[in-house]
């Protein structure tokens, strides 16, 4: 079946089929606040920065330069709930350089949100959407 799959393609055919049949995917547990592995949790705030930076107008990018609060739950994937904030950095939006990125120090220059998001994602194929995404400047 591909790659990441875990060697149970059927479960996973089965999951992907529960969840177009329910539209959304269904709620075993609700949203508890665990730790969940750093791999994860990476790659879930790396996929919410580069969608924030690819919907922002500003002409330099932002990074998570700190994680305020995670929950996670188990539905047919994983849903995180994830409270960060973001800070402005010093790479400008064409850079192809420095990564990196260092946060803004010059007063004029420094912008931070405080940002809640939704994301769900099937780690195991590498898929993440944005369900819900709203900032608030720190």
């Amino acid at each position: 079946m591909g790659a990441g799959c875990g060697g149970h393609p059927l479960l996973l055919l089965v999951a992907l089929a529960l969840a177009a049949r329910l539209g959304r995917p269904q709620r075993w547990g609700g949203f508890q606040e665990k730790s969940t592995s750093a791999k994860n949790m990476n790659s879930t705030l790396a996929f919410y920065t580069d969608a924030y930076n690819n919907k922002s107008n500003d002409s330099y990018l932002f990074r998570v330069d700190k994680l305020l609060r995670s929950q996670v739950q188990l539905t047919t994937g994983v849903e995180y709930l994830v409270t960060v904030r973001i800070s402005r950095t010093k790479c400008k939006r064409n850079d192809t350089g420095t990564r990196p990125c260092p946060v803004q120090s010059k007063n004029k220059l420094r912008k931070s949100f405080i940002c809640d998001f939704l994301v769900y994602t099937l780690p195991w194929l590498n898929h993440y959407q944005l369900w819900n995404n709203s900032c608030l400047e720190a």
